[in-house]
C-alpha cells in the first residue's frame, strides 16, 4: 500500500483547473482561480512532484481545462455512438431488478472514462470493451471534453421547470488520500479534459467525515437530489481515491402543457390491470413523432430546443418486443424517422429515483479484473498495481411536470489500495537459540518446557 509521507508541502490555493467543479457548467458552490475549496478541511495541502521519474504527485495539476478543444467530428460522433451503445447494454442490465428505472448513461461514462485513464493493460482492454470506448486515449479524454463543453452551454437564456433559468450542469471532481502519490500526468487528463482537480481528505484516519464531504458536495451540485450517494461503510481507511461526476437539469418544455387539462386516467400495466394517475394532455403541432412498427413516438422539445425527451410507446401486447429490439443503431433510424406532425399527446406525469451499485453490471459487461484486489492495473494512476475499484455508486432523479423536468444524477468510483497488515509492533524472529514453555494458560502449569540451541540437530 502506497501511504508515502509527502516531503514537500505548498498551500492549498489551487488553480481552477486543480479544483473539483471548475469545469464549464459548474453547479452550486464551486472554487475561482485564486482561492480553494471552502468544502476542503483547512489543513489540506497539495503536493508539488517529487521527482521526475515517474512523475508523481498527490493531488495538484497546474493544466488548465482545455476550454475550447479543437476534436474532429469524426471522434465526436464516435463517442456518442459508443456511449449510445453502452447506455443500451447497461439498459438491459438494470431493468432486471428495477420496474420504474432512471439512470444517466452519460454520468457513468464520464465517471469511468476518468477511472480509465488511470487504467493499463488487460484492466484497460476490459474497461474498454466494458464502457465501448473505440477511440484511443487521445482521442477519447478530449472528445468527452468537447461534449461536456457542449452540453454546458444548451439553456441560455431559456427558462427552467421551476420559472428560474435553465440549467444543465455536469461536473467531475476527484478525492484522494492526502498523503497518496498519484502520478502527475493522470492528474493532468483529469484536469485538462474533466475540469476536475483532486481535493484532498483524510480518509486514513477520518474516513467517514470525508464520505460526509464528498456526498456533500454531490448534493450540492445537484440541488439536493441526490444525497448519500455514497452509503455509509463505503469509505475506509484503504480507500485511496474518489471519482465523482454529478448532473443536473432543469428545463422548461418549449410548449408547457396546461395544468387546467390534466386529467385522472387509467394506465394499463404490462399484465392488463390499470392504475389511475395523473396525465398531462395537449394538442401540439409540428411535433417531431412517427409511427414505427409495433409503436407510436414522439420528441417533445425542452426550451433549448437542442434538448427533449423522446417518448416512445409500444403498441398494446408489444412492450416486450419493442424493447428487446432497441439498441443503439434502432433508437438512432427512429430519430432519423420523426417528421413534423400534428400530435395529441397524453403523458402521464411522472416522478422516479434509482439508487444502485454498479459492480456486478459492470463485471457483467466484461470488465471483472478492475474489481479485483491485486490484480487490477491502475498503474497509470499512481505508478504501482495498489489500486482497484472497490464499488462503483450511481443515483439518478427524473421529475416530469406540466411545466417542464428536473433531472439529476451522479456516478462515484471508489479506489481503494491492496490491503495489507499493519507494521508490526515488535518482530519476533527465533533465528537463534531460544527457550520454550507449553503451558496451561489457566493454572500456569508448565507442561513441557525446553531449548533449542541447533535446530538441525534432532
Amino acid at each position: 500500500m502506497t501511504r508515502s509521507i509527502p516531503a514537500t508541502l505548498v498551500l492549498s490555493a489551487f488553480s481552477c483547473a486543480a479544483l473539483a467543479g471548475c469545469g464549464s457548467g459548474n453547479a452550486g458552490s464551486t472554487p475561482n482561480s485564486t482561492g480553494g475549496d471552502a468544502s476542503l478541511p483547512p489543513d489540506s495541502v497539495a503536493v508539488a512532484d517529487a521527482a521526475p521519474a515517474p512523475q508523481v504527485s498527490t493531488a495538484m495539476s497546474l493544466i488548465q481545462r482545455i476550454a475550447d478543444p479543437q476534436v474532429p467530428s469524426a471522434d465526436s460522433t464516435t463517442l456518442a455512438s459508443d456511449n449510445a451503445a453502452f447506455a443500451f447494454a447497461a439498459y438491459k442490465q438494470l431493468i432486471a431488478t428495477n420496474t420504474n428505472l432512471i439512470f444517466s448513461p452519460a454520468s457513468i461514462s464520464i465517471a469511468l472514462a476518468m477511472t480509465y485513464a488511470g487504467a493499463a493493460g488487460s484492466t484497460a482492454t476490459e474497461m474498454a470493451q466494458a464502457l465501448h470506448f473505440t477511440l484511443p486515449p487521445a482521442q477519447l479524454h478530449p472528445a468527452f471534453n468537447a461534449l461536456d463543453q457542449a452540453l454546458a452551454s444548451r439553456g441560455q437564456g431559456k427558462l427552467g421547470a421551476d420559472g428560474g433559468p435553465m440549467r444543465l450542469h455536469i461536473v467531475n471532481a476527484a478525492w484522494a488520500e492526502k498523503t497518496y502519490a498519484f502520478r502527475s500526468d493522470f492528474l493532468d487528463t483529469l484536469a485538462a479534459n474533466y475540469g476536475a482537480g483532486v481535493n484532498l481528505l483524510d480518509f486514513l484516519d477520518a474516513p467517514e467525515p470525508s464520505r460526509l464531504t464528498i456526498n456533500t458536495w454531490v448534493a450540492d451540485q445537484t440541488e439536493n437530489k441526490i444525497q448519500d450517494l455514497l452509503p455509509p461503510n463505503s469509505i475506509d481507511s484503504s480507500t485511496a481515491l474518489v471519482l465523482t461526476n454529478a448532473v443536473y437539469f432543469n428545463a422548461a418544455w418549449n410548449t408547457p402543457f396546461d395544468p387546467n387539462d390534466t386529467y385522472d386516467g387509467s394506465f394499463t400495466l404490462l399484465d392488463g390491470s390499470g392504475v389511475t394517475v395523473k396525465f398531462m394532455d395537449a394538442d401540439l403541432f409540428a411535433l417531431p413523432a412517427m409511427q414505427g412498427t409495433n409503436f407510436v413516438a414522439a420528441s417533445l422539445p425542452y426550451a433549448d430546443k437542442n434538448l427533449s425527451l423522446l417518448v416512445v410507446v409500444p403498441d398494446a401486447g408489444k412492450f416486450s418486443q419493442v424493447e428487446s429490439s432497441l439498441d443503439a443503431t434502432a433508437l438512432g433510424a427512429l430519430v432519423a424517422g420523426l417528421t413534423g406532425q400534428h400530435v395529441s399527446v397524453a403523458l402521464p406525469r411522472f416522478k422516479v429515483e434509482t439508487g444502485t451499485k454498479l459492480n456486478e453490471l459492470l463485471k457483467t459487461l466484461g470488465m471483472p479484473s478492475a474489481f479485483l484486489s491485486g490484480i487490477a492495473d491502475f498503474s497509470g494512476m499512481d505508478g504501482t498495481r495498489n489500486l482497484y475499484i472497490a464499488d462503483v455508486f450511481h443515483k439518478a432523479f427524473i421529475d416530469v411536470a406540466e411545466k417542464g423536468t428536473e433531472a439529476a444524477a451522479a456516478t462515484g468510483v471508489v479506489m481503494k489500495t491492496v490491503s495489507l497488515p499493519p507494521p508490526p509492533d515488535l518482530v519476533v524472529n527465533a533465528n537463534r537459540p531460544f527457550l520454550y514453555f507449553l503451558r496451561d494458560q489457566p493454572t500456569g502449569a508448565i507442561l513441557f518446557m525446553g531449548r533449542v540451541l541447533d535446530p538441525s540437530q534432532n
